[in-house]
């Protein structure tokens, strides 16, 4: 046991081991905020949805031979669109929510592999394509800016539900209600969709596409387990969310395993346990 916390005093003292874990409990911290009104709102699967936008997207950049940031340049503002379209189209009365998000999601898949396929941007394809949906090592080498945008992203997540906590909270449960009381619904579920299309593209090098939507969805899930009150939920969700991801990305980093698919699989031991806390 002395040895295992010896090796991990040791890894926290490489930079990157330290920009990686703070860099984990932002988004983590982001996406399980935005998981509670998520869930609470049906739209449990946008994040799923709006990674393979964003897979797709990457592969246009990826064709267009773009990296850094002119990479987010085409990335996110496609990401946001969909989101946006997802929201609108899952109020359709010929569509709904799931049918929309499924239509969005494999069509942005499909496109952006085969773009992949025909466009690669390395001998290595397969590669290419499997750190995309599954996350890569990327995580462990990041840079002081990639902190930076982090950070700044996480306070505006955070100042969005403090200053506007009832308004989100009228939003997620009652829009017909919220907009008899004089709340522009629209606005806030634009404002939503946004905020989780940035969070989602920030959060795909560490959990990859095809596992962001854990993020969103277990906290939340695990929150609602054991308490009832929209506030607890989101406060319990948080913490879960942080704790998960910091003890994820240890074991990642201890016994050498992919970092999101470690994360997702301490989300879902607390699911477990709340699961069994709610029983007694």
């Amino acid at each position: 046991m002395n040895d295992v916390l010896q090796t991990f005093q040791e890894y926290l003292s490489l930079p990157f081991v330290r920009y990686a874990f703070v860099v984990v409990t932002l988004i983590a911290l982001c996406s399980s905020l935005l998981g509670v009104t998520l869930v609470l709102k049906r739209f449990s699967f946008i994040g799923d949805g709006l990674s393979h936008v964003a897979f797709g997207a990457m592969a246009v950049a990826s064709v267009l031979k773009l990296s850094g940031f002119e990479n987010m340049l085409v990335v996110m503002p496609l990401t946001v669109v969909s989101a946006v379209l997802i929201l609108k189209t899952g109020t359709n009365a010929k569509i709904n929510g799931d049918a929309s998000i499924a239509m969005i999601s494999a069509g942005s898949l499909a496109v952006g592999y085969m773009l992949m396929n025909k466009f690669p941007s390395s001998s290595n394809i397969s590669s290419d394509v499997c750190s995309t949906l599954f996350g890569s090592s990327s995580i462990l080498t990041l840079k002081s800016s990639d902190v930076l945008f982090c950070t700044v992203m996480a306070v505006a997540v955070l100042g969005v539900f403090v200053l506007l906590y009832h308004k989100i909270f009228s939003v997620t449960f009652d829009e017909n209600f919220a907009s008899a009381t004089g709340v522009n619904a629209d606005r806030y579920n634009l404002l939503i969709a946004i905020i989780t299309a940035v969070v989602i593209v920030t959060a795909m090098n560490l959990v990859g596409s095809l596992l962001i939507s854990a993020l969103i969805i277990f906290p939340p899930l695990s929150a609602m387990r054991v308490f009832k009150s929209f506030r607890s939920v989101m406060i319990c969700s948080a913490v879960t969310a942080v704790v998960c991801s910091s003890v994820g990305i240890a074991v990642s980093i201890l016994l050498s395993t992919p970092v999101g698919a470690t994360i997702v699989c301490a989300d879902i031991v607390s699911f477990a346990i709340f699961s069994a806390i709610s029983k007694k």
